[in-house]
């Protein structure tokens, strides 16, 4: 089993030890997206949602979501962070809108924060889905996936086009 970096000599889970890596800034970029119908839309960028400001609190829930990503993913190392950004854009389609999320998420440690922003992206689409959900549950959340990394051992990463 020793094979596996994130199972012990016994077969069962662990965190690895990253005690001996070096000190590096490092950052991350997810994407994620929802795709709404036109009420929807409409509702977010009028800001009459009967809930709240939609947009300002999936910014919330995504910063949130970068910060406590320790508490939910079972092997993720908790992290002090020194940065986190949520952008939107929206996409007009034939009969829908998508809102195209970007979370950025900064840190100087000694591991990187790529899940830290795929978590942050992805509650920010949750959340839309949550505050929207009661004018029509047929939403549908994208793909979400990395779009940049900075920092660390494996060097940067940039997802082609």
């Amino acid at each position: 089993m020793s094979e596996f970096t994130h199972i012990n000599e016994q077969g069962n889970a662990k965190m690895v030890d990253v005690s001996e890596k070096n000190i590096t800034k490092r950052t991350a970029i997810a994407h994620s997206s929802i795709t709404v119908n036109q009420a929807i839309y409409q509702q977010i960028v009028d800001n009459t949602n009967k809930k709240g400001n939609v947009l300002n609190t999936a910014q919330i829930a995504g910063i949130m979501a970068a910060k406590n990503t320790a508490d939910i993913i079972p092997m993720c190392h908790p992290l002090p962070l020194t940065g986190i950004d949520v952008s939107f854009n929206w996409k007009e389609n034939a009969t829908s809108f998508t809102l195209n999320i970007q979370a950025s998420v900064s840190t100087t440690g000694k591991t990187g924060v790529e899940m830290e922003a795929l978590t942050a992206a992805s509650a920010v689409a949750l959340t839309v889905y949550d505050m929207t959900k009661a004018l029509d549950k047929s939403m549908v959340i994208g793909e979400t996936y990395l779009l940049s990394k900075t920092g660390g051992k494996s060097g940067d990463f940039q997802r082609p086009n």
